[in-house]
C-alpha cells in the first residue's frame, strides 16, 4: 500500500510544458481582453464563466501548443484548486501562470491517487507539475503518501485487514525507520490489558486481539504518545448492529490508520520527539465466548468498568492503551478514533470532534487545522456530564443510557485513563467521505491528520 507521488513534480527549469493560466473571477475580464481573437472565440464557444473551478482547453498557434484556463476564487491557491485538473488533464507536463502552486501541490498529488487493490484504475498517475517552489515538494509528497496510507487502509475490507495485518503495517513502518516494535497478545494481553482482550476475545483464530507498540527517537527528546483505535471490524458484539450499521465497519480501524500515517510523518521528518505509537488491534466479533452486556471488566489502570453496551467497545480498548501510554510520563498524548455516531450527528462527516484537556493545545490544533484546510471543531469535556458514567456495581460504566451527549461522555470515559497532569487530545474522526469531490474520492479519508501534523511541527520544530 505505497503511493509515491514524487514523479508528479519537477522543479521548473524552463522545460517544455503546457501552461495553466490561473485567473481569479475579478481578473477574468481583463485577462480575457488581453487574449488573442482565437482564444476569445474558444472561450465564447465554450461559454466559459469565471466561476471558481471552471476550466477550458485553449488553442495555441500550433496544434500541440494548447494551454489550460483555471478559474479560482482567490490566490494564493487552496489545497484542492488543482485537484480537478490533476484528475482530468491529458498526461504530460504543466506549469502555472498567474500563481504558485503552494498548498495546491497536495491536491495535485491526491487528484492522481486511487485505491487499486481490487479494481484496475481508470487512469494511472501521469500529469507532472513543474513548480517554481521545489522546496515545497518534499512536504507535499509526504502528506500525500500519509493521506494515501489512511485511505488505502480504511478502504481495505476486514477479510484482508485484521489485527495481524495492522501488526504487519506497523512492523514495516518500524523496519523502514529503525524503530522498535513490541506486540502483546495471548496470556500477556489477558493479564496486562484486560479490556483489549475482552473486546477481541471472540475473534477467530488468526485474528486474535493484540496491543501493537512502536518506539522511535532519542529518549532525551519529549515523549509523544500517538494512539489509534484499531477495531478492524465491529459487528457490535452481542449488542449486534443492524446490517446497515455494519456495512462500513471495515473503517472502524480508521483511528489506527491515522496513527500509522502520523507516525510515518513524524519519523520521516525526524521530528525531535520520542515517539510511542500504540494500536489496540481487535475484531469485535460474536461467538460463545464474546463479552456480554452487564459484564464487569478489569482494566490496566485498576478501575472496574460495567460494560453496558458491547457496541461501545472502542473506548474500552483505548482505555487500556491510554493507561499504557501514561506510564512513561509523556509530554503529550494524542488519540484518533472512529468512536461515536453522536459526533457525526453533531458535526457531520467532515469535522472531527476534537476534545482537549488543555486550552492552549486545543487552540494550537484548531489553528493548525485552519492553516492546513483540515478543519477541526472543539467539543467540551463537560464535567457536569461525568456523573453519567456512574455505575451501581463498578467504578464506572462505558455507555450511559439515553444517548445524550454521546461523543462527550465517550471522551469523558477516555479521560479517566489519562494521567491528570498530562496534555491530551482526542479526535473522534469519521475517516470516511460519503461522496466524492476533486482529489477526495468517496471512501476512506484522512480527517484531522494534516491538522495534527501542523500542530506537532509548530510545537516541536524540526530535527
Amino acid at each position: 500500500m505505497t503511493y509515491d507521488p514524487t514523479p508528479l513534480f519537477q522543479p521548473d527549469r524552463g522545460q517544455s510544458a503546457h501552461t495553466i493560466h490561473v485567473v481569479t473571477k475579478d481578473a477574468f475580464e481583463g485577462w480575457r481582453t488581453a487574449q488573442s481573437p482565437r482564444v476569445r472565440t474558444a472561450l465564447d464557444a465554450a461559454r466559459v464563466e469565471a466561476k471558481p473551478g471552471a476550466t477550458a482547453i485553449l488553442p495555441g498557434a500550433e496544434a500541440e501548443d494548447w494551454s489550460v484556463l483555471l478559474c479560482v476564487a482567490k490566490t494564493p491557491l487552496g489545497t484542492w484548486d488543482l485537484a480537478k485538473l490533476a484528475e482530468t488533464l491529458p498526461d504530460g507536463s504543466y506549469r502555472l501562470d498567474g500563481a504558485n502552486a503552494g498548498a495546491a501541490l497536495l491536491g495535485w498529488a491526491l487528484g492522481q491517487h486511487a485505491f487499486t487493490r481490487y479494481k484496475k484504475p481508470d487512469r494511472t498517475p501521469g500529469r507532472v507539475l513543474l513548480t517554481a517552489e521545489p522546496a515545497r515538494i518534499a512536504e507535499a509528497v509526504a502528506l500525500a503518501r500519509a493521506t494515501a496510507v489512511v485511505r488505502d487502509l480504511v478502504n481495505t475490507p476486514a477479510a484482508d485487514l485484521g489485527p495481524a495485518e495492522l501488526e504487519a503495517e506497523a512492523a514495516a513502518l518500524a523496519e523502514t525507520h529503525g524503530a522498535q516494535l513490541t506486540v502483546t497478545k495471548g496470556a500477556a494481553l489477558v493479564s496486562g490489558y484486560p479490556m483489549i482482550h475482552a473486546v477481541g476475545q471472540a475473534a477467530a483464530t488468526g485474528r486474535e486481539p493484540r496491543l501493537i507498540e512502536l518506539e522511535w527517537g532519542n529518549p532525551a527528546h519529549p515523549r509523544l504518545a500517538v494512539i489509534g483505535k484499531g477495531v478492524c471490524f465491529d459487528s457490535g458484539g452481542l449488542d449486534i448492529k443492524p446490517s446497515s450499521g455494519m456495512r462500513l465497519m471495515k473503517k472502524d480501524m480508521g483511528g489506527a490508520a491515522h496513527a500509522l500515517a502520523l507516525a510515518g510523518l513524524i519519523m520521516g521528518a525526524r521530528l525531535p520527539v520520542r515517539l510511542h505509537l500504540l494500536i489496540p488491534a481487535v475484531e469485535n466479533a460474536i461467538a460463545g465466548n464474546a463479552f456480554r452486556p452487564g459484564d464487569v471488566l478489569a482494566t490496566r489502570k485498576g478501575l472496574t468498568v460495567e460494560n453496558t453496551n458491547t457496541d461501545a467497545e472502542g473506548r474500552l480498548v483505548l482505555g487500556d492503551a491510554l493507561t499504557r501510554a501514561g506510564e512513561n510520563t509523556p509530554d503529550l498524548i494524542l488519540d484518533f478514533a472512529t468512536l461515536t455516531g453522536a459526533a457525526r450527528v453533531a458535526l457531520g462527516p467532515d469535522l472531527p470532534a476534537t476534545f482537549a484537556n488543555d486550552d492552549a493545545l486545543a487552540e494550537a490544533l484548531l489553528a493548525a487545522g485552519t492553516a492546513s484546510e483540515d478543519p477541526l471543531w472543539r467539543m467540551p469535556l463537560w464535567d457536569g456530564y461525568d456523573e453519567m458514567l456512574k455505575s451501581d456495581i463498578a467504578d464506572l460504566l462505558n455507555a450511559p443510557d439515553g444517548g445524550f451527549a454521546g461523543a462527550v461522555t465517550a471522551a469523558l470515559f477516555l479521560r479517566r485513563f489519562v494521567p491528570e497532569h498530562t496534555q491530551w487530545a482526542h479526535l473522534d474522526t469519521f475517516a470516511w467521505r460519503p461522496s466524492g469531490k476533486p482529489g477526495r474520492p468517496k471512501g476512506g479519508e484522512a480527517l484531522g491528520l494534516r491538522a495534527v501534523w501542523g500542530m506537532l511541527k509548530g510545537r516541536y520544530g524540526a530535527a
